[in-house]
């Protein structure tokens, strides 16, 4: 499968955000969050204005014959421990529904380890919603472990 990886453009906000709400488990964090579907809110328009000016934030797309077929956020972290270990931090993996199972999610996967190689850093590292079990699956089959338990707070009402 051919595909092309590149950094998102201010036109794809709306596939983006499609590809995000059209996942089960986003659609509920959206639709509790207030969101609208139909299109880039300034919400979003902000947001993408900030990963895009952030030269620690890489929003990523993949096409497939010019088609969005997928995304995902890099964001790289300096830090002190592990010896002032950089790490990669994949965020908002998302795959168009008919692309599934198809090699896309490791194909994307791969590009953003080998990405994050050529940032220096010596860690990749996500979270998965604990719904996703195909998704843990997945991750595991990539070499990566489920080596920590993850905590969030949200602070906005």
């Amino acid at each position: 499968m051919s595909l092309s990886f590149r950094t998102a453009r201010r036109e794809d906000i709306p596939a983006i955000v499609a590809l995000i709400v059209g996942d089960p488990v986003s659609a509920a964090r959206e639709r509790a969050a207030g969101s609208g579907v139909e299109g880039a809110a300034p919400d979003y328009e902000s947001a993408f204005d900030a990963i895009d000016a952030d030269p620690r934030n890489e929003l990523i797309v993949v096409e497939k014959g010019g088609e969005v077929v997928g995304t995902m956020q890099l964001t790289y972290i300096p830090g002190l421990s592990r010896r002032a270990a950089g790490r990669a931090l994949v965020e908002a993996v998302r795959v168009a529904p008919p692309y599934r199972r198809q090699g896309v999610g490791r194909a994307m996967m791969e590009w953003a380890v080998e990405r994050a190689r050529e940032r220096g850093c010596d860690i990749v590292q996500l979270t998965s919603d604990k719904a996703r079990t195909d998704a843990h699956r997945f991750y595991s089959s990539l070499g990566f472990t489920a080596s920590h338990e993850g905590f969030k707070l949200r602070v906005t009402s």
